[in-house]
């Protein structure tokens, strides 16, 4: 990542964020292993209806299931007391997609994995996040194809290890 890509993600993390420099510096090495992942500031609605603004990290992570790498899409959204807090984490099916509902992802896409739950900033991290999603997922796929899509897809949605 070169200092102009630190500097402008530094003017892009909202200034409300109370640990920015541990923030900067997770969004940075996830950035070094996860090239399709990237930080975006958007607003995140709350269940209460109310809304912030937050940084997330958005892309597709590639998780081998059944011997073919499959690049599944997220959004992790992190809190202004981030790290202190755990993201709120969702799988972004496209519109070809479906989400499939497990206990480990809910019907609206949200993430529910006990590492979130026992969220521990001193020994919890989006790197450790991420590898863990990564593990579940290749075991319990959250999406597939939809059925109406399925057949008319051309190009390859996986590719063998």
């Amino acid at each position: 990542m070169t200092i102009a890509t630190v500097g402008s993600l530094k003017k892009m993390l909202p200034k409300t964020y109370n640990h920015r420099k541990e923030v900067l510096s997770e969004i940075v090495t996830i950035m070094s292993h996860y090239k399709h992942l990237e930080p975006v500031v958007d607003r995140f609605v709350f269940n209460d209806g109310t809304m912030k603004k937050l940084m997330s990290l958005v892309g597709t992570v590639a998780v081998l299931y059944q011997g073919n790498i499959y690049n599944v899409p997220l959004c992790l959204w992190l809190e202004v007391s981030y790290p202190r807090t755990p993201p709120v984490c969702y799988v972004k099916p496209t519109k070809e997609m479906m989400i499939i509902p497990s206990r480990h992802v809910n019907s609206n896409g949200q993430i529910l994995l006990p590492y979130l739950d026992e969220w521990r900033h001193t020994q919890c991290d989006l790197h450790g996040l991420i590898q863990v999603i990564m593990a579940v997922f290749g075991e319990t796929p959250p999406l597939c194809m939809r059925p109406d899509h399925f057949n008319r897809v051309i190009y390859p949605v996986a590719r063998k290890v």
